[in-house]
């Protein structure tokens, strides 16, 4: 279960974020046991891991929504 606010779900893929975490800017990717925190601006992996396409896909849905 989450214990943070729910942005999207697609693929099984979920994204998630705090209004007022710690920096840098950031949002959460659950998949699966897999996790992976990205950096908003500039768009990047900045810890955890998740499968190849997952990566592409959470990458592709920030860069769609990072305005």
């Amino acid at each position: 279960m989450l214990a943070m606010p729910e942005l999207c779900r697609f693929f099984g893929i979920v994204i998630a974020m705090y209004y007022n975490e710690h920096a840098p800017p950031h949002f959460h990717a659950i998949y699966g046991a897999h996790k992976a925190e990205i950096g908003i601006k500039p768009l990047a992996l900045l810890r955890g891991a998740l499968p190849p396409r997952a990566t592409a896909l959470v990458m592709e849905w920030a860069a769609l929504h990072q305005s």
